[in-house]
């Protein structure tokens, strides 16, 4: 059990599907050998299949505490991006007479496959985005399921790492983890994942894909602190709900629910007692908590529209920016990276190096890590 317990919250009222924190987290994390199907960061559209293909009905997490069956997602079931035949075109010495078109073949689902398809009919169809990183969850089941140790919490944040040296590529994490947020990488032969920008972390600066939202969506911070977001929208109001309560994991990731629009009924008039999007479609996502969370929301919206003041509002609408981060708020530029390749990994705790042990560039535990070392965060 670590000592603290860093958090997120993602309000979905505000999400509009841009993929700015996708491409953030692909920028700074994912562009080594092995990792370029990876998105850390996913964003997919509910009602849908999402990334892997099905994962919400793919088991693993635990029920009454019994951990439970789960399935091993495959590289299609995260899909492929097509290949095209650049090097033909630009460096082929063909001239104007080679085109681009795709070569090798057709994917059969992506990361991002199934966007903006949603549910229900005209004119009462209805979607809403939900963007997802590694839950970082208090009862990790990839952490119970590795039998090398190779995946822990960190013990001053919570964050869940992989010491890449440990791990043999076994894959039980993966088949594991309810939400399939663990990716294997092909050709190192270790299991990858979301490690919550721990580097920036450290260094007061909040998460890429936090950081880049042009929709400042993304709130940060220790679950115990009183005055910073999280306690404030998970605790005291009440209006962020976890992802799949039912899993049993204890995750680390909350979200603010989409509001329901009302439905139009047959005459083309607004029936307000039946929401858009099925209230049973909601409760299996968040569970029954959601319900108060709507309730909360829509009383505090109601009273600032009738003058009122409301700080669950005033946190939601994120006048300042900086509020989002419960002080992670440095500018990324301003800050070097000094730390070598050891204090990627907790102090003396499975690092190698430390203990002596000679490694190749290859066999170094985060050694995906060392370009960090060498520009800034």
């Amino acid at each position: 059990m670590s000592q603290r317990q860093l958090a997120m919250v993602m309000d979905l009222n505000k999400c509009i599907g841009c993929q700015t924190c996708s491409i953030a987290c692909k920028q700074l994390w994912t562009r080594e050998d092995g990792m370029d199907y990876m998105w850390w960061n996913t964003v997919n559209t509910q009602p849908g299949k999402g990334t892997p293909k099905g994962w919400e009905n793919s088991g693993g997490g635990f029920r009454n505490g019994q951990a439970q069956d789960g399935k091993l997602p495959v590289r299609r079931d995260f899909g492929d991006a097509w290949e095209f035949n650049h090097e033909d075109v630009f460096t082929g010495g063909h001239g104007t007479q080679e085109h681009l078109r795709p070569k090798g073949d057709t994917p059969q689902w992506g990361p991002n496959w199934d966007e903006d398809q949603g549910a229900g009919e005209y004119p009462n169809a209805y979607s809403f985005y939900l963007p997802r990183i590694c839950n970082h969850c208090t009862h990790a089941a990839c952490i119970a399921a590795c039998p090398r140790g190779a995946i822990e919490k960190r013990e001053q944040d919570g964050i869940v790492v992989v010491n890449e040296d440990r791990c043999r590529g076994y894959r039980f994490c993966m088949t594991a983890c309810p939400y399939k947020k663990i990716y294997f990488n092909h050709v190192k032969k270790v299991v990858q994942k979301c490690i919550f920008c721990f580097p920036r972390i450290e260094k007061g600066v909040a998460p890429a894909c936090a950081r880049q939202c042009p929709g400042r969506l993304r709130f940060v911070g220790y679950r115990d602190d009183q005055d910073g977001p999280i306690w404030k929208l998970v605790e005291k109001w009440k209006a962020a709900v976890p992802l799949h309560p039912e899993f049993e994991t204890g995750p680390n990731v909350f979200y603010v629910p989409p509001l329901n629009p009302a439905r139009i009924d047959e005459n083309g008039n607004i029936d307000f007692s039946k929401p858009r999007i099925p209230m049973d479609y909601l409760i299996s996502l968040f569970g029954p908590a959601v319900v108060d969370a709507l309730d909360v929301l829509h009383t505090e919206m109601k009273k600032v529209k009738q003058g009122g003041q409301s700080e669950l509002i005033d946190i939601l609408v994120a006048y300042e920016w900086k509020n989002n981060f419960g002080g992670f708020d440095r500018d990324p530029a301003t800050v070097e990276q000094p730390f070598a390749l050891g204090d990627c990994v907790d102090e003396g705790k499975h690092d190698p190096l430390a203990a002596g042990d000679p490694l190749t560039d290859h066999e170094k535990p985060v050694h995906f890590f060392d370009r960090l070392v060498r520009r800034k965060v």
